[in-house]
């Protein structure tokens, strides 16, 4: 037996005895184990809702010596393959079954959706892509090309700086705007870029959206792994968001100038899907258009803006940098355009 199989097997026994263990104990309800979030409609301040089993998993999985070994890759090729496995399985008719536990076991409320009868969905990866009603989402202030807006029902937090996002937030090595678009010249273009960075869980819509109205200028979408996006993840040593298969968009507008779109795949996402339309360079888009989706599994979104381009709103910033995301959805209020932005080239 080989170290990669050794490994392999290690990690599968360690995964299902922790699942064992907190059945036993009747621990595996998804209760509020994630990280902090305000709810930018309630005002409440809670954990996210999560299952302890994932909590635990997170914590084993990005610690310092799992990162140490981490580097033969041993623990990548193994959630890449039960990532791949798992979306597999989310496609056959057998997974219709589990759409009903999912519903009430997070509280979703169906009528936002079309269709809102689960026995409509065949597979729980139909349900997953399920789309939003008309009007459960209304974009804010629509017709104006100077403000941008929430590309997802996720939570979100937002920098003014690369810099100030790798202090607070992503702490993986790698992470620049470059290395995470893999083009040198891009990256300059975005140096030192205000970021938004929204986190989809598994229980949310998982289809997004544009924050802002403009031209497609550039399509791109580049292979990797899938890790997982929870805090926890981002803020170990292991460059999650430069590691993840991920497509990106770059929008030219007349008010913020290039806005950087990256969809991020992540644990049990098989595929990150960019609507053919948008992947032609000259299309028009307007801010709350449908970009693509995500395929079954948590995911990761990063809107960046060239320096001094917007000013995101306050609320947004000041509890991004108390570290605690706000839980937002399609179409809210992000940022306006700075007047200085329309200096940018």
């Amino acid at each position: 037996m080989g170290l990669s199989e050794l490994f392999q097997r290690i990690l599968f026994f360690v995964d299902s005895f922790l699942n064992y263990l907190l059945q036993r104990c009747h621990l595996s309800a998804n209760g509020e184990y994630g990280w902090k979030s305000l709810d930018r409609k309630t005002g409440r301040l809670m954990r996210e809702q999560q299952p302890l089993t994932k909590k635990l998993k997170l914590i084993l999985l990005f610690n310092p010596l799992t990162e140490w070994i981490d580097t033969t890759h041993l623990m990548r090729l193994w959630i890449h393959n039960k990532s791949v496995r798992k979306g597999e399985e989310e496609g056959t008719p057998a997974s219709h079954n589990q759409i009903k536990t999912f519903v009430k076991t997070y509280g979703i409320n169906m009528n936002d959706f079309e269709p809102s009868d689960i026995e409509k969905y065949k597979t729980f990866e139909d349900f997953f892509i399920r789309a939003h009603r008309a009007g459960s989402r209304p974009i804010h202030d629509p017709d104006d090309p100077a403000g941008a807006v929430v590309v997802a029902d996720s939570r979100v937090v937002t920098y003014d700086s690369v810099d100030e996002t790798k202090k607070l937030w992503i702490k993986g090595t790698d992470f620049t705007i470059t290395n995470l678009v893999m083009d040198t010249q891009l990256g300059a273009h975005f140096a030192d870029a205000a970021v938004a960075s929204f986190r989809l869980s598994p229980q949310d819509y998982h289809r997004y959206h544009s924050p802002v109205t403009g031209t497609v200028k550039a399509f791109r979408s580049i292979p990797g792994d899938y890790y997982q996006v929870d805090p926890i993840a981002l803020q170990s040593g292991v460059n999650i968001l430069t590691s993840n298969a991920r497509s990106y968009l770059v929008i030219e507008t007349e008010h913020f100038g290039d806005v950087l779109f990256v969809a991020i795949g992540a644990t049990d996402v098989g595929t990150v899907r960019i609507h053919e339309k948008f992947q032609k360079p000259g299309t028009p888009i307007k801010k709350g258009d449908e970009i693509g989706y995500f395929q079954f599994g948590g995911s990761s979104i990063i809107v960046a803006f060239q320096k001094g381009a917007i000013k995101f709103d306050q609320d947004l910033l000041d509890l991004s940098r108390q570290k605690i995301q706000v839980s937002v959805e399609v179409g809210m209020s992000l940022g306006k355009a700075n007047p200085v932005g329309k200096k940018i080239s």
